[in-house]
Order: C-alpha cells, then structure tokens, then sequence
C-alpha cells in the first residue's frame, strides 16, 4: 500500500505540473485515470524489491553473522568514514557543485566499500585479531553463562540412536540444533530402496521425535543452509563455526575435519569408549572365544561392552569360556583392542 500511495502522489504531482499537456488532449480526465493507475501499480509492484527485499536480506546477513565478525563489520564501516572524513575535508573547499556533492560521494563509498570489503574477508580478519589477543568468539561464552549452548546435530548421531539415551541421562544438557538439511538427508535415507537403510533412517526420524516430544533436552529445527559449503558435512562445519557451537557425531571424518578448524566435537563413539571399565595388564577376565584370529594359535572374544579381546593361545577353544590374563590393552582410533593370554589347564 506504501508504495502504491508513493506511485499516485508522484503521478498527481506530474499531472498538477503538466496540466496544459494532459488538457490538449481529446480526454484529459481519463488520460490522467490511466497515468495515475499506471504509476499506482508501478509503485506497488517495484516499492517491495527496492525497501522490502533488501532489507529481508540485509536482516537475515545480519542474523547469519557472530558477534565477533558483526563487530568486525562495524569497524570497517568507521574506518571508512574515518578516510572519508579525512578526504572530504580537503574536497569541501572545492568550488560548487562539487564543495557539497563530491564529500557526500566519497562517504558513501568509502563507508560502503570498507564495509564489503571487511564482510567478505570477515573470517581471516576474526582470526588474526584472535591470534592477537585483541578479539574473541563472544557466542560460545555467553551461551554457556546463559546455560545454552547450542550442539549441531549430525545424520550419524541421530540414526546412531544412543543420543536420546544420553539426554535422557542428563549428561547432553545443551540446546540440540538440528539443521534442514540435515533432516532432508534422513528422510533421503528413510526413503531408500535399500531396505538397512530405510530401517535406519526411519528409527532416526523416531529418535529425533522422541527427543522432541519426551526428551529434557530442548531440540531445535532451524533452516541455516550455508551457500559457502556443498556437502552435508562441509555445511555442519561452517553452520557450527558460525553459531560458536559444537557438533554432535560418531563420524570419524567428519570429526577431524572439525578439529582441524578448531570447533569442539562431541563424538558418541569417544563417550562410549571413555566409559569401558580401564584394564590394565595383569587383570583377570572370563571370555568365551567366538573365532580364530588373524594370526596363527589366536582366538577373538568379546566383552559385554563390544571390545575386543585377543587371546593367545585361544584358537583351539572357539566355542569355550575360559580364564584369561590381559597382557596389553591398545587403543586405536576404531576403539579399544585387548590382547590376553589363556592360563595354562
């Protein structure tokens, strides 16, 4: 409607200066209904793409960014006032018209061009004021003074299904962020003609519904899809770095990737092996040998919580529980290995 008021205030104010050309016409009053009803929809149709839409985006940059990089912002557009403060001094002594318009020009570009250029190379300026001391990530810390730090979620974790069981624990007390397409993947997954994976990803959308509806933990779709990232991992990775928050997986690749660019992780696979019981060599353990193993007189069981137990000597009892003596315990990046020796009978 604004824009529609601003179109007919515009045509009324040409027809009030141009009356005596619309009166040499054959039907002034119409030809006037026709120039008002054009400006009126020219107003209404172009007024939204030149306020509306610009702003929308503007608003929606502005929410994408951190504080940290916000503040970044901020100081590019007063350093380019600050130049154009400086060089417009000199430019207001100039003969008119340019002592009045070349100030304002120089202004606005300065102010809109260090903005641009302070936006765009955001990240690398945040973190050469990090590794000077001089700025820190402000969103992490204030979410956890505030008790809500947010954890972006993974398609592994969710289809996993041991998270619903950590929060219910207690122990994942954050704000779950579960991104778009990170449930479009599920559903992708849950719609497989593969008939493991459709189970797979149908019992993740359960989990994920669960936690919603039963879990203490507060869970949170949100539409942030980075245009910057292509892949689902790329774009939890620029997702979790622009929010400060960590990421929930048990993707071994995935979690690397986010170690390397120093965002905090929180693996499943990790929690579960911190919380086997410690072994230490000398410890006595009643296993039953499932197979043979790779090398030759070797037997493999299993404890209770999935590990692997190696043991000497056991190829010959597959199929019997006996007493063994762990020897060594070794953990690799797939989890914890234990090598034991079968007693002497």
């Amino acid at each position: 409607m604004l824009g529609a008021s601003i179109g007919a205030l515009v045509a009324l104010g040409f027809v009030l200066a141009e009356q005596p050309s619309f009166d040499r016409t054959g039907s002034p009053a119409l030809l006037i209904l026709v120039w008002i009803g054009a400006w009126v929809s020219v107003g209404f149709l172009l007024l939204p793409y030149l306020t509306v839409v610009p702003a929308g985006r503007l608003i929606r940059g502005v929410q994408a960014m951190s504080t940290a990089e916000f503040v970044a912002a901020v100081i590019g557009l007063l350093v380019g006032l600050l130049i154009a403060l400086l060089l417009g001094l000199p430019l207001a002594v100039l003969p008119q018209p340019f002592g009045t318009y070349l100030p304002v020009g120089v202004s606005i570009c300065f102010g809109l061009g260090m903005l641009g250029l302070t936006v765009a190379k955001r990240e690398d300026l945040v973190a050469a004021a990090e590794a000077a001391g001089f700025l820190r990530r402000a969103d992490a810390p204030d979410q956890a003074r505030s008790g809500e730090t947010e954890v972006v979620v993974d398609t592994s974790a969710i289809i996993d299904g041991r998270i619903a069981d950590i929060a219910d624990s207690g122990f994942l007390y954050h704000r779950l962020i579960v991104p778009r397409f990170v449930l479009d993947e599920l559903q992708r997954i849950a719609d497989s003609s593969d008939t493991q994976r459709r189970a797979r990803g149908r019992r993740g959308l359960e989990i994920l519904a669960r936690l919603q509806k039963e879990g203490p933990t507060p869970v949170e779709i949100v539409g942030d899809d980075p245009d910057d990232a292509g892949e689902v991992d790329a774009k939890l990775v620029s997702l979790a770095r622009t929010r400060g928050a960590a990421i929930l997986t048990n993707d071994f690749n995935l979690n690397r990737v986010a170690d390397l660019q120093s965002i905090r992780v929180l693996n499943i696979n990790s929690l579960a092996n911190a919380l086997k019981p410690a072994l230490l060599p000398g410890d006595e353990l009643r296993i039953k040998v499932i197979t043979e193993g790779k090398e030759a007189g070797q037997g493999v069981g299993y404890l209770d919580d999935g590990t692997m137990v190696v043991v000497e000597g056991g190829a010959r009892l597959v199929g019997h529980e006996l007493d063994v003596a762990v020897t060594r315990v070794l953990q690799t990046v797939m989890g914890r290995m234990v090598f034991a020796q079968a007693h002497e009978e």
